[in-house]
């Protein structure tokens, strides 16, 4: 009998969607909705590789929680299923009546780097080119617009000079603000296997904290939150100092050096004083500066932890600064690089999504840029004026100035800063439509009307990394339900509001081409006055004429992309995008934070991701292996605070601002000097009470950029009395109800909740069956009780297989979770495993794993001891041998050399 030959499986290459490294990914779609996903070897931004979170995407695939269909809000507050037609009407009656009645400036557009560059291009036509506002701003503007900004004034363009091959190269690697290991993983195994080569770069990490990133660093420096321009400007002027500048290359092709280098003189001249502000070590200090000097070919990676100030810009500037004076650019292994955080915040930027832009890269305030674009497009009119930035935006709602808008793909009301306001704007805003992927998020609560959107893995695009390269993100996944593309509801709007002959496209395809065409459009040398100028840089002319089928086959390629293919670095002959082709120096004046720590509020709050989720969860709370590294919000903070703050170590506490504040549990060992504290960003009302940390950052922004001051808010910390603790794993989701305290998050067959409460249920019995939905007296009910210590344990058996668990006590330090979740894969239960949910720990002591480190292969801490322990082991790379552990992305590495350290001084003592 001949075998039967089992059938093909088209294999898709398509483009991660979490941060802007850009991954490559070979998906294939399974029968039951989920994928199976794999690095694309031959996608030279990962070369194969993926990060925790890119391997599981397979998991979040499935249409849980999705939004399917168009739905209206009724008067009293339910959510009623509409047509599209009925849908798509409103938007456009909603958005037509107030511009009839205020003009186009009393609507907007809130968007996000989750869309793809033909999704972001049409809205931005729709705003700026037909409605004549440009009253349109993404949540980019929260990570990269400092960014941004620095780029246009060094550069003349927002453009990033270098490519990910420089780290290969680089003698000097420096990393500022970023904690790579964590958020950029696969940059961060680049930059690793750089320092296993023959020839190691130095690696300089400058960071408030002590990150997983610090734990392959030469050097580490924790300075002063806030405190970035005096550390550059004081290199800066050590550069000049010791003959380190590169006096051919400012004289030849930049301007400003002279004002630049007197403001830093003036700042920050004397290394002892720049070490003292910025608290870290003097010998520390003129090590990296003497390092900097020394090393030509040298790349300043930055992020999150630069842009996100009331000074970005600054900071921004202050490292080209540097790396202009000694002429690092242009060439291999040097290079101020920004690291992208969103996957298209850099295509949002190609096509004008930030309210002060113009599409390719054009300027709103420049009138011969406005007539070339409104030229192009053919369009009745264009935005005169820059529009209103994030935060001014829904300032501008809460007051009543904007009355109409549309938010696409983001969650302002958990992501902004003092988003207790951005909730009371939403909620007094005329009209508020919403396209999302998912139905019920905190944004979506304030919508009149959800239009489903497509998600990852179901819509055809591109996006633009972090090192200008394009690739395709491409469909495997079926259509379901209603959801359209974001592009094609902008167009049906369009169309409603009058203006068809400007959105008349009918694929991604023929965006793109527009795109490119404009890109290409009049970009010859040009200026106001008639003088020779620099033609923009941001130049798709080789993909202008594309049709279909070359669309569809497109590889990854960097901008500019002349007819023979792409550009790898920029600024190699000298010339810039300014006028004159010189690159600006810009005087950076060192400043403090706008408000200072202070008696009441003593603390300074950090804010950042954590390695196994992003953003607010929406897509990563659906893979239970992302959510056994970190379960729930913390608050992480140096053990002398605690005790000052009168808060212990797996205790609750309240975490409050000027602006508003959150309850999270006390976490210490994070890395955090005193007089700090961190707590990550993606907790929202849908996964726990009172967890949301915008509604404690402070609104402040920077002047230029308009990005908020996420990394430095004054902060008092507190407990948080409660008379219990809890913790419940149970098939079925559960209603919180009243309790104090809760956190829900996906398990391997079941969902976690923390808990905890004021008061302490006069039955626990009766309370327990209620809460878990236990209705039968006579079902199979576990349960122990001791009145003396306060502790409580309930299990619900359905069949020999366990439906739900429940564990209290008065003491936060319940049993572990990890084995208990073992035991929902199990059937049936044996009485062993019966008689461990009573007593609260397993029979078997080697089946408490401890909490998950390697998230890729489900391995725990007690695991990992255990075997570095008995054998012997000095290397992450004999713990993979023996346990696969890091073996995978890597992500895991740093702490599984911590975890080896830590064995190592256990055992001495």
């Amino acid at each position: 009998m001949k075998a039967l030959a089992r059938p093909h499986v088209a294999t898709t290459a398509t483009t991660c969607p979490y941060c802007g490294v850009g991954c490559g990914i070979r998906a294939r779609a399974n029968p039951d909705g989920t994928a199976q996903i794999e690095g694309d070897p031959q996608h030279p931004a990962n070369h194969g590789r993926l990060c925790v979170k890119g391997s599981a995407l397979g998991e979040t695939t499935d249409l849980r929680g999705r939004l399917l269909h168009p739905m209206q809000r009724g008067v009293d507050g339910s959510l009623q299923r509409i047509g599209w037609d009925a849908a798509l009407d409103h938007v456009a009656e909603g958005f037509g009546r107030v511009i009839a009645r205020h003009g186009p400036d009393a609507v907007a557009f809130y968007v996000s780097g989750q869309l793809l560059t033909e999704d972001y291009y049409v809205v931005n036509k729709l705003a700026k080119g037909y409605l004549g506002t440009a009253n349109i701003d993404t949540n980019s503007r929260l990570c990269m617009s400092s960014a941004v900004a620095g780029h246009k004034r060094a550069f003349g363009e927002d453009a990033v000079p270098g490519c990910y091959a420089d780290l290969e190269q680089a003698e000097l690697i420096v990393l500022v603000g970023a904690n790579t290991a964590w958020c950029h993983p696969i940059v961060y195994q680049r930059i690793v296997k750089a320092k296993e080569g023959a020839a190691p770069p130095r690696m300089v990490v400058i960071d408030p904290r002590r990150t997983a990133t610090c734990e392959i660093a030469d050097l580490h420096l924790p300075l002063q939150p806030g405190t970035d321009v005096w550390l550059f400007n004081g290199l800066l002027a050590y550069l000049f100092q010791h003959g380190a500048v590169d006096a051919s290359f400012v004289d030849a092709h930049t301007a400003g050096f002279a004002q630049a280098l007197a403001a830093a003189q003036a700042d920050a001249a004397d290394p002892a004083e720049v070490a003292r502000i910025c608290g870290v070590q003097l010998a520390d200090l003129l090590r990296f500066y003497d390092w900097f000097a020394q090393c030509a070919r040298t790349v300043t990676l930055f992020s999150q932890g630069v842009n996100q100030s009331s000074s970005g810009t600054d900071k921004v500037n202050s490292i080209i600064n540097c790396h202009l004076a000694g002429g690092r650019i242009g060439r291999p292994g040097m290079g101020p690089f920004s690291l992208t955080g969103q996957p298209n915040a850099m295509g949002g930027r190609e096509v004008g999504g930030l309210a002060n832009m113009l599409a390719a890269h054009m300027e709103l305030d420049n009138p011969l840029h406005r007539q070339l674009v409104q030229s192009f497009w053919q369009s009745p009119r264009i935005a005169e004026h820059p529009g209103l930035k994030a935060m001014e935006l829904f300032e501008a709602i809460g007051a009543g100035k904007v009355k109409a808008v549309w938010i696409m793909a983001t969650n302002p009301v958990v992501s902004l800063p003092d988003a207790d306001r951005v909730k009371q704007a939403l909620a007094r805003c005329e009209f508020v439509a919403s396209s999302d992927v998912v139905t019920h998020t905190d944004t979506n609560a304030f919508a009149q009307i959800l239009l489903p959107a497509l998600a990852w893995g179901e819509k055809d695009g591109t996006v633009t990394n972090s090192e200008r390269r394009i690739s395709r993100q491409r469909a495997f996944l079926p259509i379901p339900g209603e959801a359209r593309a974001d592009w094609q509801i902008v167009c049906e709007v369009a169309r409603r509001l009058g203006f068809a002959q400007g959105f008349c496209f009918e694929s991604a395809h023929a965006i793109f081409a527009e795109h490119a065409q404009l890109t290409a459009w009049r970009n010859q040398p040009f200026s106001q006055d008639g003088a020779p100028a620099a033609p923009r840089l941001l130049n798709l002319r080789g993909l202008a004429q594309l049709d279909r089928a070359a669309y569809d086959a497109m590889p990854p390629l960097q901008w500019p992309i002349a007819a023979d293919g792409g550009t790898e670095r920029l600024f190699a002959d000298g010339c810039f995008a300014h006028p004159d082709g010189r690159a600006r120096f810009v005087a950076t004046a060192a400043r403090p934070p706008v408000h200072a720590a202070d008696e009441a509020y003593p603390l300074v709050l950090n804010t950042g991701r954590v390695r196994d989720q992003w953003h607010t969860m929406t897509r990563t709370g659906k893979a239970p292996r992302l959510t056994g590294h970190v379960a729930e919000p913390f608050v992480d903070m140096h053990p002398h605070d605690a005790l000052r703050c009168g808060v212990r170590e797996g205790e609750l506490a309240r975490v409050h601002s000027r602006w508003g504040a959150l309850v999270a549990r006390v976490k210490h060992g994070g890395g955090i000097l005193a007089g700090q504290v961190f707590v990550p960003i993606h907790w929202n009302d849908q996964f726990a009470s009172d967890a949301r940390v915008g509604s404690v950052v402070n609104p402040v922004a920077d002047p230029v950029s308009g990005e908020p001051e996420f990394k430095h808010t004054p902060v008092c910390v507190e407990p948080f009395p409660v008379r219990w603790y809890g913790f419940a794993l149970s098939r079925r989701e559960l209603a919180p109800g009243d309790l104090s305290y809760w956190t829900s998050i996906q398990g391997d067959h079941f969902r976690r909740y923390e808990i905890a409460h004021r008061e302490r249920p006069a039955e626990c019995s009766a309370w327990a069956r209620a809460w878990l939905g236990v209705d039968d007296q006579d079902a199979d009910w576990l349960e122990y009780e001791d009145h003396s210590t306060g502790v409580y344990r309930a299990a619900h058996v359905i069949d020999e297989r366990i439906e739900a668990c429940l564990f209290l006590s008065a003491r936060p330090d319940l049993p572990a979770r990890h084995w208990l979740a073992g035991l929902f894969a199990r059937e049936p239960l044996d009485e062993s495993d019966r008689m461990a949910l009573l007593i609260g720990e397993p029979a078997d002591p080697g089946a408490a794993t401890g909490p998950i480190v390697c998230s890729c292969f489900g391995v725990g801490r007690n695991t990992l001891c255990a075997a570095i322990r008995t054998h012997g082991l000095e290397t992450p790379a004999q713990i993979t041998a023996r346990l696969r552990a890091g073996g995978n992305c890597g992500s895991c590495v740093p702490e599984l050399r911590q975890l080896i350290t830590q064995v190592r001084a256990e055992a001495q003592v």
